[in-house]
Formats: structure tokens, C-alpha cells, sequence
């Protein structure tokens, strides 16, 4: 069954990709939704239990630590992360999302900030001991993932942990629609920018129904220059 909210980001994503703009659709689906959430196909209003999962494993804390969530959206992982005691930063592109995360989550210690991936600020290069990057490769056309995991790499300081959570295929799977799921050869090019991989996770989720899904955590050499 399709989903009406989901089709409705993917018809103006195709709109913006079409008009050679393949970044303004994000803004044009939070400004869309004129403050409704369940406008927003991805909006959970909750942390995404595939990193909450991650992180009870790990009995992950960040006293004294950096964060950086990688296109933050609506700010529920971010703020998960800072309830664990991390110091967080949180970008998204679209400027809607952000002023949204600071109405939404008044009391939260998380610094969110309006910020393009493929031009972030210089100042966050080797910044953070934790970067978060969940389901914002996937909404990103295949030519602007490299430089974008280039970036996402930028971020890391050395010696440091990055999680990336995604949707899966096969290399001989059908790239399907918008979220377009990712390939293990697409995530090796963490690896390619010196990034070592920890653990490699391929399982289906809880949703209903379930949802293919890597969760893969990098370390960055302690000479990581970004």
C-alpha cells in the first residue's frame, strides 16, 4: 500500500531534480507541511530505534564529548544524543526543519543549525567523537553520494566513531523510489577516505513491514585529518 505523505515527498523531489535542483525539495516538503508533522513522511517524533538500539548495546555516553547529527530533520536523535550527555551539534539544509526543532524542543542543549552537507562550515572538520548519519545518504541522487561521505568523513576527529544508518540493497537489486537504499560497494567509500569499519549490521527492521537496513559503525585512524 502505497503511502500518500511518502509519494508526495518523492513528487517534488522528482520536480526539483527535474529543474536540476537536487537539494530544494527537502526545504519544499517542511515548508509544505505549514507545521503539520504528519506531513512529514519520516517525522516519528521519537529517536530511531535502530540508533537507540545501537547505543543501549554500547552503553554509549558522551560526557565531554562532540556530536554531530548529519541532517537532523525534526531533532529527536539529536536530542537523544544530548540526553546521553554529549555537547551536540544538529544541521539540516532546510531552514523550515530547523526553525521547526527549535519551536519543538525549546528546552533541548542541542546547537541546530542550517547548513548544506556538500558545503558545510570548515570549522566542524575533524570537530566530533561521535557523527551520527541516518537516512540522509539515501535521499541524496547516487552522483552527490561520494562527495557527500567525503564530508560526513571531514567531520570525524581522529581516533573517533561514526554510526551511518540506512536502507539496503543488493547490487542487482532494483534501485526502486526515493529513499533509494544504499549498496555495501556505495558504503565502501568510507573506507576509500581512510574511515576503518568496526562493525558491518544487514537486517530487516520492526516496521511493519520490515525494512532492509545496514547499520555500520566507522573509526577514524588517529592521523585523520578529515
Amino acid at each position: 500500500m502505497s503511502n500518500p505523505t511518502r509519494e508526495k515527498a518523492r513528487h517534488l523531489a522528482r520536480e526539483h531534480l527535474e529543474r536540476g535542483d537536487a537539494l530544494g525539495w527537502c526545504e519544499a516538503v517542511y515548508a509544505a507541511a505549514g507545521g503539520d508533522t504528519g506531513i512529514i513522511p519520516w517525522a516519528d517524533l521519537a529517536p530511531n530505534p535502530n540508533l537507540v538500539g545501537w547505543l543501549d548495546t554500547k552503553a554509549l555516553t558522551g560526557a565531554g564529548k562532540k556530536a554531530l547529527t548529519v541532517g537532523c530533520g525534526l531533532g529527536d536523535d539529536a536530542d537523544e544524543l544530548a540526553r546521553r550527555g554529549f555537547e551536540v551539534a544538529a544541521f539540516d539544509i532546510s531552514p523550515t526543519a530547523i526553525a521547526w526543532c527549535r519551536r519543538r524542543l525549546p528546552e533541548s542543549k542541542v546547537t541546530y543549525v542550517v547548513a548544506d552537507l556538500l558545503d558545510a562550515p570548515r570549522v566542524w572538520s575533524g570537530a566530533f567523537h561521535f557523527v551520527l548519519e541516518s537516512y540522509t545518504l539515501q535521499v541524496l541522487p547516487p552522483e552527490l553520494r561520494s562527495e557527500a561521505i567525503r564530508q560526513i568523513v571531514r567531520f570525524v576527529a581522529p581516533g573517533r566513531a561514526l554510526l551511518v544508518i540506512c536502507r539496503a540493497r543488493d547490487d542487482a537489486d532494483d534501485r526502486g523510489n526515493m529513499p533509494w537504499p544504499l549498496t555495501k560497494d556505495g558504503l565502501a567509500q568510507f573506507r576509500q577516505w581512510g574511515l576503518k569499519e568496526i562493525s558491518f549490521e544487514d537486517y530487516r527492521d520492526n516496521e511493519d513491514p520490515p525494512v532492509r537496513r545496514f547499520r555500520v559503525e566507522y573509526r577514524a585512524s588517529t592521523s585523520n585529518s578529515g
